[in-house]
């Protein structure tokens, strides 16, 4: 769920992410092994810091990795701290959305559901 909401959040400041030089976050996720060596080595070939970006990002908007945006807002931490900054004031918005939560019991095993409007 968490990854999820980042997502959203994510495409909301797209035009504002693409501003920033994905070199160490692309480092980042290397190594948490959210990006393979084959799309690290794709992604060094875009000479135009702008373009790396904006493939990236959409490399991890198509990714099943299922903490691929959390570790994309931790890797922006440390130079991006801004950035952060607005993911952040953003997640109560969205968070408020969330009408209500459901517990279910399915064979006696409690079962959360978030119910977004």
């Amino acid at each position: 769920m968490a990854n999820e909401v980042l997502k959203q959040i994510f495409q909301e400041l797209h035009s504002v992410i693409v501003t920033i030089n994905p070199s160490s976050v692309m480092d980042a996720l290397y190594s948490k092994k959210v990006i393979s060596s084959d799309n690290y080595d794709n992604l060094r070939q875009f000479t135009a810091v702008k373009e790396r970006c904006r493939e990236m990002l959409s490399l991890l908007y198509r990714s099943s990795h299922p903490q691929a945006f959390i570790h994309l807002r931790l890797a922006l931490l440390d130079e991006y701290s801004w950035i952060v900054d607005e993911i952040d004031q953003k997640l109560p918005s969205l968070t408020s959305q969330l009408q209500q939560l459901h517990l279910h019991l399915t064979d006696g095993k409690p079962v959360l559901c978030y119910c977004l409007i």
